[in-house]
């Protein structure tokens, strides 16, 4: 018998919050989340949920928690999108289908009496933040903030007549000495109009986050799946990010005083993450300090420009300023990610940069 319960009273949600680190303890690529953030993102600290709701669910088989999922309704989306899609999120399962299938049915049940007609995902909780199936490229572990599955996890969705909806592409590149010239020549355009990168100046935080929300909206509108965050939500996340950016690795791009564009590297913290097991206090906060400077890996989580200023070397430029950082601070290897499957300019940038794809995340829907 399978018994699906709702994971809104504190023991259930501990299960809830419990069973990746059941399920996975034994593969090595998994990398496990900090449960004080996870438990947060459920709260009502976080700003998502002034504009969306959130109903999650675990299966349990003779007692056993098997499996669990998050149904999502997003009025941020339907708004923007004119859209009746409900989502779904934080899916594990062990390998049974009707474990899986009842999970999906239920999800899909609370979000048709929330009236919507599509179920897409998985997403935790949106398209601004972990998002995709892995579903190819499961020998390495992700990056920060990029999900981890299971390869079966694929079986079990197409079983539950998920389909394909969008495939987001992860690439890798060794840090060069030097970028091809054509970088530099690119460049060299964009600081003939005056447009000059620097590095983000933490100590004025706030104004700094105010010239990328400038920039976010306007840069990333167009993108499939995209829903624009509020400035609370920018404000939280950051707030996160803080703790990990790296100024001359966050960089911005200006013209005439305007900022114009934005890039984001940062460094591959899932490495101490697989260090501390998902704890960071008592004992986890100095393992973290220590292998904090052992990092090698970067991702480049963001890349923005305003639509007036694309095609004019600014990507080059920040490219450019960036890859001096990564040279002095010893970093080996940057993942870019994600990238749309049909995102055709951004890949042939890529691949000019010798980027290798090396990973595949697949967003499925289907009708309800």
């Amino acid at each position: 018998m399978i018994e699906i319960l709702p994971a809104d009273n504190k023991k259930n949600f501990n299960k809830f919050l419990d069973l990746p680190f059941k399920l996975y303890p034994k593969n090595s690529s998994w990398c496990p989340p900090l449960k004080m953030d996870v438990r947060e993102q459920f709260s009502s600290k976080n700003p998502f949920f002034k504009h969306a709701e959130v109903k999650s669910f675990i299966a349990k088989i003779n007692g056993q928690t098997v499996g669990r999922i998050a149904a999502i309704y997003n009025e941020a989306h339907i708004n923007f999108h004119q859209e009746k899609a409900g989502f779904f999120g934080f899916f594990d399962c062990v390998d049974e289908n009707l474990a899986a299938q009842a999970l999906m049915d239920k999800a899909k049940q609370w979000l048709t009496g929330k009236g919507m007609s599509i179920i897409r995902g998985p997403m935790n909780f949106s398209s601004n933040e972990e998002l995709g199936l892995l579903v190819e490229g499961f020998e390495e572990p992700p990056m920060v903030m990029m999900p981890y599955n299971f390869p079966y996890y694929k079986k079990l969705f197409e079983r539950c007549g998920l389909r394909k909806a969008k495939d987001l592409f992860a690439y890798i590149i060794d840090v060069p000495k030097k970028l091809p010239e054509k970088a530099y020549r690119v460049s060299g355009i964009a600081e003939k109009q005056g447009i000059t990168a620097r590095p983000f100046n933490m100590k004025a935080f706030k104004s700094e986050m105010n010239l990328f929300k400038g920039i976010y909206n306007s840069a990333w509108e167009k993108n499939w799946g995209f829903v624009p965050m509020t400035d609370e939500e920018i404000d939280h996340t950051a707030k996160k990010l803080k703790q990990i950016m790296i100024p001359e690795l966050t960089l911005i791009a200006e013209c005439k005083g305007e900022a114009v564009g934005f890039m984001m590297m940062l460094p591959d913290f899932n490495f101490v993450l697989k260090k501390i097991n998902g704890r960071l206090f008592p004992l986890g906060l100095p393992k973290a300090l220590w292998y904090s400077r052992k990092i090698k890996d970067l991702r480049l989580l963001l890349l923005g420009i305003k639509p007036g200023y694309r095609r004019r070397g600014v990507d080059s430029l920040l490219f450019i300023e960036g890859l001096k950082t990564m040279l002095a601070k010893g970093f080996k290897r940057v993942e870019f990610s994600w990238i749309l499957e049909d995102n055709y300019p951004v890949q042939r940038v890529i691949e000019t940069f010798n980027g290798r794809l090396y990973k595949k995340y697949r967003i499925y829907e289907k009708e309800i």
